[in-house]
């Protein structure tokens, strides 16, 4: 049997395996909001997990990466558009395209939202190939913008979102920090959305302790800094897609603990504002469970 062979049957045993899955009846779209002409809904899946980014530890991230495979994101991405959410935001490196591609070519529909990574914030030309993809919006790094801000270099997040608008894409701004949003709505710029991040993660050890007295080990997640950012998020009328709703995994000890996550981030940000949310379905069915939530919580 040729080499040839041999990898399509093994592609069709794959798909074979994943039968009962995909043989669910797909259930209705979730609740969306318009995005310049586009309906996506206001729960989208984000790519963190999906790459073995946990924000915990290098050992978390390990097991991550060891159990979701290229098949595995192929799975979950496809069961995310079975519990009805159409849009997936991932961030940006020959990977992420790769699987991007091999998830159209197996008949994927979601809407992408692109998240400028790595390579392409330091060569803006690879801005060109990311618009390939044909995403409804490419968004400045979030830690770089915040690095930036510090830094009082903020006119290269501009010319950054502006090289998206010329290759004919929206471009975003994603930050951390809700005074970030302040300053891009004081100069009255013109980038189109915004990625809003719940939790203040990018505060350097020194502005913990300047802010709070003392710094956390690891990243710094604050309870008060999810009413910080929606502050900022309700006064723009700019569309926001929050992220980190569930504090990278800090917030889902129970179903209970996520529907009070995900109601507290749903009607404290506008209604025409979207959350994602990562990922990691190994041991339940997160796809199903967040989705079921959300249409509860726009429900009532």
């Amino acid at each position: 049997m040729s080499r040839t062979l041999s990898a399509s049957r093994r592609r069709f045993l794959q798909s074979a395996a994943a039968l009962p899955a995909a043989a669910r009846a797909a259930e209705p779209l979730l609740p969306t909001v318009e995005f310049f002409g586009t309906r996506i809904t206001r729960l989208i899946i984000g790519s963190n997990p999906l790459y073995g980014y946990a924000h915990f530890n290098s050992i978390l991230n390990r097991c991550m990466r060891e159990w979701m495979t290229q098949d595995q994101r192929m799975k979950v991405l496809k069961r995310c558009e079975e519990v009805g959410i159409n849009t997936w935001q991932m961030h940006y490196d020959p990977e992420t395209a790769a699987d991007f591609r091999r998830y159209r070519d197996e008949g994927g529909k979601m809407h992408l939202l692109i998240l400028g990574h790595g390579a392409m914030m330091k060569d803006l030309s690879q801005i060109k190939d990311a618009a390939k993809l044909k995403p409804l919006g490419i968004a400045h790094h979030g830690n770089l913008t915040d690095d930036r801000f510090r830094a009082g270099q903020m006119d290269l997040v501009r010319d950054f979102y502006r090289r998206v608008q010329d290759a004919g894409v929206r471009g975003g701004i994603s930050t951390h920090n809700p005074a970030v949003v302040d300053f891009a709505e004081s100069k009255g710029w013109d980038n189109d959305y915004y990625m809003t991040c719940f939790y203040r993660v990018s505060r350097t050890p020194e502005e913990t302790r300047k802010e709070f007295g003392e710094a956390p080990l690891g990243e710094p997640y604050f309870e008060k800094d999810p009413e910080r950012m929606v502050q900022r998020i309700r006064q723009t009328k700019k569309p926001c897609f929050a992220f980190k709703v569930l504090g990278a995994g800090r917030t889902i000890g129970s179903t209970a603990a996520v529907e009070n996550a995900l109601r507290f981030a749903l009607t404290n940000i506008k209604p025409t504002d979207a959350v994602i949310v990562g990922m990691w379905p190994k041991f339940k069915d997160e796809p199903k469970e967040n989705a079921s939530l959300v249409r509860k919580i726009l429900a009532t």
